[in-house]
């Protein structure tokens, strides 16, 4: 079962247990894929542009958290929260620490990089190869401290 067939089929479990903070972030899911299929007409949504999707979400809900935690807002960073553990759910996990720092040995070696300027290059090289499977914040401060 794809990820958009998944998300719609808890949709209705949560409906069912009238589970609102769930049901909230699977139709925010939801409505990113039905969003993408949208732009090209297709009928569905391929499991490595739902996990981009739900990466970005990801990301989102990450950024509302901080925000309003900054803002003392914690009831509203605690359903955010909640939206984004269900997110998560849904995504592989992201390469440990050490994985991260051997695939960036690995992309500085094979692009010649020497410097920081070179930044670019190696982390064109990590996306390429690992996408889906790394913390680019992570891969990021790895490559900064390896390329002083």
């Amino acid at each position: 079962m794809s990820i958009a067939d998944e998300v719609t089929a808890q949709i209705k479990d949560a409906m069912k247990a009238k589970d609102e903070r769930r049901l909230a972030a699977l139709r925010s899911m939801r409505t990113a894929f039905l969003n993408e299929m949208k732009k090209d007409g297709a009928t569905s949504v391929p499991d490595e542009v739902a996990e981009g999707l739900l990466r970005k979400l990801e990301k989102q809900r990450k950024e509302s958290i901080e925000a309003f935690s900054g803002a003392g807002r914690e009831e509203m960073a605690e359903a955010e929260r909640a939206e984004l553990a269900v997110i998560q759910s849904f995504l592989p996990q992201l390469a440990d620490e050490p994985t991260t720092r051997a695939w960036v040995e690995a992309a500085i070696a094979e692009t010649g990089a020497a410097s920081p300027r070179d930044m670019g290059k190696v982390m064109g090289a990590l996306m390429k190869a690992h996408k889906a499977e790394i913390d680019g914040n992570l891969a990021r401060e790895i490559v900064q401290s390896l390329l002083k």
